[in-house]
């Protein structure tokens, strides 16, 4: 019974979650009702202190990471930045190379700390018009912007500082650099095989006489309303390589940045930091091991943010306060949608029925890597979020996996490689949000373009096992 409460709350909030309503207010609900088919009494308790500590926690430790992340890539869209670098890749890899231009230009932008959904929306226009001009079928874009944008940048590649990569830095103790060739394997696999559907995909469509608006231009009326609302890609003005150039130096100093801060802060604080030693008891002492991958980061991403609005400061000046406001409501809601789903995990986990679901996979699945593979995986597949999944699989065996990885004497940094890529496994499943938003910008179906995005979901799924199989056999961290 215990077990089935627990389907019937995951279940539930995946079926809200599909249909398009929040979960900052039905994750709560969700989780409450898990609790009241339980034990009514326990319901305010609860939502007190399990849900509302849990959620406040993770929006303590990681909001400033969403904000200066929504900031920064609002900033990189502002400033011309995107366009210049998406214009710089389609000259070096020609407008018919339109798949690979598209996964680059995505793959560049969430690596340099651009939040997945503005990728989407910046890429959209470009990847619209290459894939017209190559012929390419419209329904093949959602799926080569989510190769670029929601997969192995978002996760596997040593030193993203997006969200799934940075998570696991607090319960591990490690930095967003973890297990660097493990990762870049993961990558590459993930990339080479991601690249090789979707090109094959193309070939096969070509063949069948399938372009850009479908069979025999059966859309035609679409495709002139479409050419008045997608701008171009080509540049009014020839920009100088100088500037094509400076485009690129924002995302590389917050790679730069970060790498720097992460060495640099233990050897500020060599000890720590112990607020009694300034008359400030109540406030505790601060563990460097677990808040130096997030200072890094947010340090990182201010001095991106300071290059980019150099970059073409009147540009950026135009529309500033309207641009900031949006990129600070887009980070509230990111953070608080994470936030309200870390919570629902944190109420879950402590419900009798969660035990049943854990102990089952532990007694399945004894190595702690693929344990932790699988139960992310899983839950990042029921809430439809990367992020979220991995929030509710740490926040309830984070200290067992701990335990685990000591007692089998597994770095650390590898476990964080793992679970990182697992969260990113099957969470973008119909319901996932991001799915449901890139669909959205690109006017297209579940229906038509769902089972490409499916393909790269397999694909990132499988590379998190691969890696762990080459860690087994190799010892390659």
């Amino acid at each position: 019974m215990d077990l089935l409460i627990i389907l019937l709350s995951l279940g539930l909030l995946m079926l809200i979650a599909y249909r398009g309503f929040s979960v900052i207010l039905f994750a709560p609900l969700c989780a409450l009702l898990a609790v009241i088919l339980t034990e009514p009494s326990y319901a305010l308790p609860f939502f007190s202190n399990v849900f509302m500590e849990k959620m406040v926690g993770f929006i303590k430790n990681y909001f400033p990471v969403f904000l200066l992340g929504a900031v920064f890539g609002k900033m990189v869209e502002m400033s011309g930045v995107a366009e210049s670098i998406a214009k710089t890749i389609v000259k070096v890899v020609g407008a018919k190379r339109a798949i690979l231009a598209i996964v680059l230009m995505g793959a560049i932008l969430t690596y340099s700390g651009v939040s997945l959904f503005v990728v989407a929306f910046a890429v959209y226009p470009f990847a619209a018009n290459l894939f017209r001009e190559a012929n390419i079928p419209k329904r093949l874009v959602p799926g080569t912007i989510a190769l670029g944008a929601i997969s192995f940048t978002m996760d596997a590649l040593p030193g993203t500082p997006q969200i799934q990569n940075v998570i696991p830095t607090t319960f591990f103790k490690t930095d967003i650099y973890a297990a660097p060739t493990l990762g870049i394997i993961g990558s590459v696999i993930v990339f080479s095989l991601g690249l090789w559907y979707l090109e094959s995909r193309s070939k096969k469509a070509r063949k069948a006489g399938e372009g850009y608006y479908g069979f025999n231009n059966e859309l035609a009326a679409a495709a002139e309303l479409e050419k008045e609302s997608v701008p171009s890609t080509e540049p009014n003005y020839e920009p100088s390589v100088a500037r094509q150039i400076l485009a690129f130096v924002p995302l590389v100093l917050v790679g730069v940045a970060n790498k720097f801060f992460t060495v640099s802060i233990p050897k500020w604080y060599p000890d720590g930091f112990d607020f009694a030693k300034i008359g400030l008891e109540a406030f505790g002492k601060v563990d460097l091991t677990a808040v130096v991958g997030i200072w890094s980061v947010e340090l990182a991403l201010v001095i991106g943010i300071i290059a980019t609005i150099a970059y073409d400061w009147k540009r950026v000046t135009t529309g500033f306060q309207a641009g900031l406001n949006a990129s600070i409501g887009g980070a509230l809601l990111a953070a608080m949608n994470t936030g309200a789903e870390y919570g629902f995990g944190g109420v879950i986990s402590s419900l009798p029925g969660f035990a049943v679901v854990r102990d089952g996979i532990s007694h399945t699945f004894t190595n702690p890597l693929v344990n932790g593979a699988v139960t992310t995986n899983i839950l990042a597949g029921i809430t439809g979020s990367a992020s979220g999944g991995m929030g509710i699989a740490l926040s309830a065996m984070g200290d067992k996996y701990v335990e685990a990885i000591n007692q089998y004497n597994i770095p650390p940094e590898v476990m964080h490689r793992v679970v990182a890529m697992a969260s990113g496994g099957m969470d973008t499943l119909p319901h996932n949000g991001a799915v449901i938003t890139l669909l959205a910008i690109t006017g297209l179906t579940h229906k038509q373009s769902y089972r490409d995005i499916f393909a790269i979901t397999i694909i990132k799924t499988l590379a998190c096992f691969l890696i762990i199989g080459i860690y087994s056999l190799t010892g390659l961290v």
